[in-house]
């Protein structure tokens, strides 16, 4: 949504993008708001080198390789900055940005944490009804989508305060059901056969005896 409407970002903001998000208009709008993206950057794209460092460690051994590239197309000129980083045992990551400044492994480390933002997403998508919203304008939507940011936080702690091995999915599902009773949830999830007797054993003795027909 944010490549959709980059004045909606300012300037010292940082985004993460997938390589799919290659739209030289949107990045040279960006790059003149001060924002800095980075992005893995698409094969087959045409650009002309301006600069290019080659690093090597003390082995000898090709470390990344760093760029300043241009791209044209029609009236529309942005320069960017190409970094390609080498590993042993996998493919060399080509990462793009407006970023001149930061060092390599900062531009690697960005790009990183947006795995993070993608589970999060996938963990929304998965547990919440984010398929279907329950009103049209835009801050119906917003409150929404906040409501379930929020109970996907209060979820994950709960989670992490669970001893026992719980997959995300299960809790929010045992949640749902449980929500309506007074139970201790977390010891519910260590031990729910006991924890469910207990209440029921509790209940019985507080209730008072049933009146027959006859009473």
């Amino acid at each position: 949504s944010f490549m959709l409407n980059p004045t909606s970002l300012s300037k010292g903001d940082i985004m993460a993008m997938d390589r799919a998000y290659i739209d030289y208009a949107k990045l040279e709008q960006m790059t003149q708001r001060s924002v800095i993206y980075v992005t893995k950057m698409k094969k087959n794209l045409k650009y002309e080198i301006l600069e290019s460092v080659t690093y090597v460690n003390p082995d000898g051994q090709v470390t990344h390789n760093d760029q300043k590239i241009r791209f044209i197309r029609g009236e529309l000129t942005h320069e960017a900055r190409k970094v390609t980083i080498f590993y042993e045992n996998k493919r060399p990551v080509v990462l793009l940005t407006n970023n001149f400044e930061f060092p390599i492994e900062d531009i690697s480390e960005i790009y990183r944490l947006r795995w993070a933002i993608e589970s999060l997403y996938k963990q929304l998508k998965q547990n919440f009804p984010l398929h279907f919203f329950y009103g049209d304008s835009v801050n119906a939507i917003q409150i929404q989508t906040w409501v379930v940011l929020i109970a996907n936080l209060l979820i994950t702690v709960l989670s992490r305060n669970i001893k026992r091995n719980c997959a995300f999915s299960q809790v929010v599902t045992m949640l749902r059901l449980t929500l309506m009773y007074y139970i201790n949830f977390i010891a519910f999830m260590e031990e729910p056969d006991k924890t469910w007797n207990d209440m029921l054993d509790k209940k019985a003795e507080k209730s008072p005896p049933g009146l027959t027909l006859f009473d």
